[in-house]
Order: C-alpha cells, then sequence, then structure tokens
C-alpha cells in the first residue's frame, strides 16, 4: 500500500477515534437541553396554572359558564367544586383562573387555555377590572358570536358568584383595546349579573353591553357604557 494511503487512513483513524469520544457528549448535551426546555415549561405552566389560595378560602360550590354542549352559541352554567376567599377580588381571580383551567372540553371552551388573568381589581363602585395576556385576543377566533362569548362566560361567572360586582372592564396588557379580536367592542364596560336559567339558554351574542339613553352607538353596533367616575 502506497505511503499517502496509508497517512490518509491514519487520519481518517483519528477522526473516527476523536468522534467515538466527542458524539456522546454532544448526544448528552442535546438531550440535556431538550430536557431543559421541557423544565422551563413544565414550570412555566405549574406555575400560571397553579390554583389561587388564600387564608380566608374555604371549599364552596361555584357556578362557572362555559359554552353550551347542546345548543349552539349559548352559555351552560356548570356547578364546580373549588376553594373560595370571602375576599371578591381573589375569589374573582380564582373563578377566571377555573374557567380557563377547568373547561369540560374544548368545544366548550370559551377562554383560550393559553390566556392567563395577569391582574384584577374590583373598585368600590363595583366595577372588576381584568387584565388579561395578549393570548386572549389573539387565540380567540374572531367573530361577533365568539368574542361575545368569551366576554359572557366571565361576566355570568362572576355574577353568579360575587354579588358585589356589577360591571366588567376588560384591558389588554394593562391597556385599554378597541375590540376583543376585530369585532366586539371593548372600550366600555359590561353589565355583571347573576343570570337566570333562560339568560343561560339565549345566545350569547344578544346579550352584549346594554345601550344608554342619549348615547351614540359604536363603530361595532354596540355601546359602551359610559365609564365611572374615579372613586375617592
Amino acid at each position: 500500500m502506497a505511503r499517502h494511503w496509508k497517512i490518509a487512513i491514519a487520519i481518517l483513524a483519528v477522526f473516527a477515534l476523536a468522534g467515538g469520544f466527542t458524539f456522546p457528549a454532544l448526544l448528552r448535551n442535546v438531550l440535556r437541553l431538550r430536557r431543559a426546555g421541557v423544565t422551563e415549561e413544565q414550570a412555566r405552566r405549574e406555575i400560571t396554572e397553579q390554583p389561587i389560595s388564600t387564608p380566608s378560602d374555604a371549599p364552596g360550590k361555584a357556578q362557572l359558564f362555559w359554552a353550551s354542549a347542546t345548543s349552539a352559541g349559548a352559555l351552560e352554567a356548570t356547578e364546580v367544586n373549588l376553594p373560595l376567599s370571602a375576599d371578591p377580588t381573589l375569589r374573582a381571580k380564582q373563578l377566571i383562573a377555573a374557567l380557563i383551567a377547568r373547561a369540560p372540553s374544548s368545544a366548550q371552551r370559551t377562554l383560550p387555555a393559553e390566556a392567563e388573568l395577569l391582574q384584577l381589581y374590583v373598585l368600590a363602585n363595583g366595577t372588576a377590572v381584568a387584565d388579561f395576556s395578549e393570548a386572549l385576543p389573539t387565540q380567540v377566533p374572531s367573530g361577533i358570536l365568539s368574542e361575545q362569548l368569551v366576554v359572557d362566560s366571565i361576566a355570568h361567572t362572576l355574577g353568579a358568584n360575587i354579588p358585589a360586582i356589577s360591571r366588567l372592564k376588560i384591558l389588554i396588557h394593562g391597556q385599554e383595546a378597541e375590540t376583543l379580536a376585530g369585532h366586539l367592542d371593548l372600550s366600555g364596560f359590561f353589565p355583571v349579573g347573576a343570570p337566570d336559567a333562560a339568560d343561560a339558554a339565549t345566545p350569547s351574542a344578544a346579550s352584549g353591553p346594554q345601550p344608554v339613553a342619549g348615547a351614540p352607538p359604536s363603530a361595532s353596533g354596540i355601546t359602551p357604557q359610559p365609564a365611572p367616575t374615579s372613586p375617592r
């Protein structure tokens, strides 16, 4: 065998030997990075999905409103056992968290699974201000009916479980938005009240913000309520 062939074979053998040592380490690094990514994602979900608990929590039954399994475009009340705080603000956070995380099925889901309630305040005049992540408008199917179902499911759930809340304001990432996903007007306030059986069976698109006498209609055809006077 020619000398240059021997040299070439020797060089290839060296590379093969080096690869034999480095490939397992490289594979371990890739697997470790994959595991790290999964672990970080799991940790994020555990943080965002863990139940909100307070010292005043007591086991109780709550009515949560998801999309009806039998009537398209309508909401349906479901009784759920939850630890509930006596504080209206904390109870509202618990209810909305459950509304996102505990939907009976994907078909009955009203709020996207990726949506997060960033903050919620209950003002002295009974207004609940709910601030959601940008996943709410970006993951909701665009359309007046699907957008109205989102708002109605929140408003009905709050109204059925927290009498102190009389209306709802929705923010997106701390900012006021013109619409939810292109159709439903978010510039005003939505009435909150405990719905009766007839309300729950009525298609939700008919139960948007109520017009105020003398107020001009909005571009979406739904007239928002005027902003309340800031509590002093």
